[in-house]
């Protein structure tokens, strides 16, 4: 048996410190990374896929030309040429941004953070979708918040169950601080907002007063190539938006950023000097070298096509392979697929069994604040290749059926055992 181990700070910690959890895609990572693994774990663009040698190239002529500012220390909002450099990056989805009220971070992550701290007091409701992205979830979490989620389907969030949400809350007496939504290749189910889905749910937020956050790390990366409309260019007075590099060039230099009107904007920057006094300054001074001086719209279509053949693959694997009753979303775009299991098996308790077989996967609860999703897993096609996307579910394919035979069996046993 395993030795259960106390924690001895436990009476040291602030309340929010004592609540968190270890997230469990991080907890797969020791696993899934083994090379005998099939990770569909994981969520990491194939950075492979880069000019390897081009980004050499920018960091060579970087350090050679301004390397003295580049490893110095920088301002809070962030590096003013990068901001220019990433309103001409939302510009390619016609968002009309301006430097000023751009504050870059330390990737979309502590965007989230900041954003999560600066709004949410304990007890607060977050509204999001279910199943919805496990990092905002931390980030909500840590400060004590109570997410509440919207139900959606292959259209993204439902704007009839978001209203239902609110008359609910509304009859609590409860009013939500914001809603949280990913409406572009959503992760983790891989489906869009509807642009008719988009007016409704912004005219919701409009007749309650509800601020929005939009996180938007995928939105270059639609399958067809084509754009929807995001809700910080539908309604930007009350539209948080949060960027990335990390899905359209590199997660290792960090870059993100936040758009937000005057007053929230001069708030986050007051918090993200608290945090770190400043973003890397090296990394922002490659980015906004990278964007200046590099095709990369062309990067963007190449990793684009990756992507989009890869999950056709895993899905057409899917269909091949997988037992009856499972099923799966149809990516728009991004790096995921949403699937679900039979039901009676629980992702959670299967996950030793994958292992085992040498494939790996994030179990649904981790995507949910309420314990739903037992049934459902996410799936990443973006970093492995198309044979060892197929190998994966194979294998998965495999650990699923051998979970149903032995629950046939078991029900026929008990079957007996009452005759």
């Amino acid at each position: 048996m395993s030795e259960v181990r106390v924690d001895p700070n436990l009476d040291r910690y602030a309340a929010r410190a004592a609540a968190l959890r270890a997230s469990e895609i991080r907890a797969l990572f020791s696993v899934a990374s083994r090379p005998e693994v099939v990770s569909l774990a994981g969520g990491m663009p194939d950075t492979a896929a880069l000019d390897l040698e081009a980004v050499g190239d920018t960091l060579q002529a970087l350090m050679a030309e301004d390397g003295a500012r580049a490893l110095q220390y920088g301002g809070g909002q962030g590096d003013p040429e990068l901001r220019e450099q990433l309103c001409e990056v939302m510009g390619a989805e016609g968002i009309d941004a301006r430097a000023d009220d751009l504050v870059v971070t330390t990737g979309g992550q502590q965007a989230l953070d900041l954003l999560a701290k600066m709004l949410c007091d304990p007890g607060d409701v977050v509204l999001a979708e279910g199943p919805t992205y496990v990092g905002a979830l931390g980030a909500f979490q840590s400060y004590e918040a109570r997410v509440v989620h919207v139900p959606m389907d292959a259209e993204g969030m439902d704007p009839d169950a978001l209203a239902t949400r609110l008359e609910e809350l509304h009859h609590e007496g409860r009013r939500p601080k914001l809603l949280y939504t990913v409406p572009s290749h959503q992760n983790p189910a891989g489906v869009s907002l509807s642009e008719e889905r988009r007016h409704r749910v912004l005219a919701l937020a409009q007749q309650w007063d509800l601020l929005v956050v939009e996180d938007n790390p995928y939105g270059l990366l639609d399958f067809k190539g084509e754009h929807h409309p995001p809700l910080v260019t539908l309604d930007p007075s009350r539209v948080v938006y949060v960027g990335t590099l990390s899905k359209v060039f590199s997660p290792g230099i960090r870059v993100g950023w936040v758009m937000a009107p005057g007053a929230l904007r001069d708030k986050v920057v007051q918090l993200k000097e608290s945090a770190d006094l400043c973003q890397s300054n090296l990394t922002q001074a490659l980015a906004a070298r990278w964007l200046r001086e590099q095709p990369w719209r062309d990067q963007i279509d190449r990793f684009r096509e990756r992507y989009r053949d890869r999950c056709r693959a895993l899905t057409d694997a899917l269909a091949a392979e997988m037992p009856h009753g499972c099923e799966w979303s149809q990516p728009t775009g991004g790096l995921f697929v949403w699937a679900s299991v039979p039901e009676g098996i629980d992702t959670g308790e299967l996950l030793a069994k994958a292992l085992n077989a040498r494939v790996a996967y994030v179990p649904g609860r981790a995507f949910f604040a309420d314990g739903s999703g037992g049934r459902s897993l996410r799936l990443n096609f973006s970093f492995c290749g198309e044979d060892r996307l197929r190998e994966g579910v194979q294998r998965l394919a495999g650990v699923v059926q051998e979970e149903l035979e032995l629950r046939a069996a078991f029900g026929t046993q008990l079957d007996e055992g009452t005759s």
